[in-house]
């Protein structure tokens, strides 16, 4: 950090910064560098250096905005990484823990915010919050097994042979969502209608703000209220509590071409996930699909793989997981959990256009969901592994719009296992007991 320490200015700055220890010397140069390519950029605006360094040092929310230029794709280079300066410089001086643009919120004073959409994006840590991390999700209880446990040969694939790409979320392929053994376990779910009063961008711009254009922005908004565990439920002594724990890997993610599973299943520990048609080596924050090989890819596939492009972004942030378009062709989602949310029936189909941002599930949703199926049965909260299946097609989309009906029918397509909300139903699923009808690759 010598360099660095030889300007009197980025000096000041730089013992401004925030840090979890222990850093990294690697990290500790990411951070010169950053601040050397800021200093550069505002090298022809004395007073901005000086109004950031007021900021830093009386930790205002009402200092002076220090405005940064926005670059075509609004992303910043800080040697072999890219990011959102505005997140980037918040990392720095105020949350080192930050991953992503979804866990800030530009403060109400602020004119110049990410989302502001100007030529100048502010970058003072001062003017975002972090949006807070939702509440525990509660435990759901379930009663007390005193019967026999499945049997050790069950044909009830167990949510490890979902999660572990060992069994498609509908066994038999081609397949595609079973909508009607879904629409029993949704109340009154029915085709979405639009009308001017429905639009409501308030809980996107909450939760994108800093983001990219949303997909929700043109969807319906309807209230749903949380759905609790039934009370004769709780004031029952004969009950067990079954609570949600994270897993190490959020999600696993298998890629499909047609109707047949090409690689190995990824299993994602980040929180943020890219999936691309490129041909670099794969690490915890990307899959590379380019890489892929298949014997018996036909042209088509050959021509839908070469428009994969950046492809998407996945996130999970505090509960939510969101899906971001990266490509230049549009990216067309299955997610029965979004469906569900806006009484869209479960098999929609929604498109993401390029730079547009979905938020696909909710866990307190699905929490939600969960208590009331246990009241249900086994049968009812078994369904509910369908709510943790989200289907993803490449460039080329399917459902009723389409000219193909079925995802096994779209040339490029991933299947993304939620395993943390699997895991969950698999142990409640296990508390329960025996289904009352064995189940069977009929039912």
């Amino acid at each position: 950090m010598n360099s660095l320490f030889q300007n009197p200015i980025a000096k000041k700055l730089s013992s401004y910064k925030k840090s979890t220890a222990p850093v990294s010397e690697a990290e500790e140069r990411w951070t010169e560098k950053a601040i050397k390519g800021l200093m550069k950029k505002l090298k022809k605006s004395p007073a901005a250096l000086s109004d950031l360094e007021k900021a830093l040092s009386s930790q205002d929310k009402h200092s002076k905005c220090v405005l940064f230029p926005r670059n075509f794709d609004g992303r910043l280079s800080v040697s072999v990484r890219r990011g959102l300066p505005h997140v980037i410089y918040c990392r720095i001086w105020r949350y080192p823990d930050l991953t992503s643009h979804h866990q800030l919120r530009s403060t109400d004073t602020c004119p110049n915010g990410w989302i502001s959409k100007k030529d100048t994006v502010c970058i003072n840590p001062y003017h975002y919050d972090r949006i807070a991390a939702p509440a525990e999700l509660p435990p759901i209880f379930v009663p007390r097994n005193h019967g026999e446990t499945l049997p050790p040969h069950s044909e009830l694939p167990t949510a490890e042979d979902i999660a572990g790409g060992q069994v498609p979320a509908n066994a038999d392929l081609p397949f595609d969502l079973d909508e009607m053994d879904l629409l029993t376990a949704f109340s009154d779910v029915g085709s979405p209608t639009f009308s001017a009063e429905d639009l409501d961008l308030t809980e996107t711009l909450d939760a994108l703000n800093g983001g990219e254009n949303s997909v929700e922005q043109i969807a319906i908004s309807p209230a749903m209220q949380p759905v609790h565990s039934p009370q004769s439920f709780e004031m029952l002594s004969d009950v067990e509590p079954v609570s949600y724990a994270e897993p190490a890997f959020w999600c696993s993610v298998s890629y499909y071409e047609l109707s047949s599973r090409v690689g190995e299943t990824f299993h994602a520990s980040q929180p943020s996930l890219t999936i691309d048609g490129f041909t670099d080596p794969s690490n915890s924050e990307r899959f590379c699909l380019g890489l892929l090989s298949n014997i018996n890819r036909n042209p088509v596939v050959e021509q839908t793989r070469r428009h994969i492009g950046k492809g998407l972004r996945l996130y999970y942030i505090g509960g939510d997981v969101f899906a971001e378009c990266l490509s230049d062709n549009a990216a067309f989602v299955q997610s029965p959990n979004c469906n569900q949310r806006y009484g869209w029936l479960p098999a929609t189909v929604c498109k993401i256009p390029p730079g547009c941002n979905l938020k696909i599930f909710n866990n307190q949703e699905f929490a939600a969901m969960l208590a009331q199926s246990v009241s249900q049965g086994f049968e009812a909260v078994y369904q509910l592994t369908k709510m943790c299946t989200i289907r993803i097609s490449f460039v080329k989309g399917w459902g009723a719009e389409y000219r193909r009906q079925t995802v096994t029918s779209t040339p490029c397509w991933i299947e993304i296992y939620l395993n943390g909300p699997l895991q969950w139903l698999d142990k409640v699923l296990t508390q329960m007991g025996s289904p009352r009808i064995p189940c069977s690759s009929m039912s």
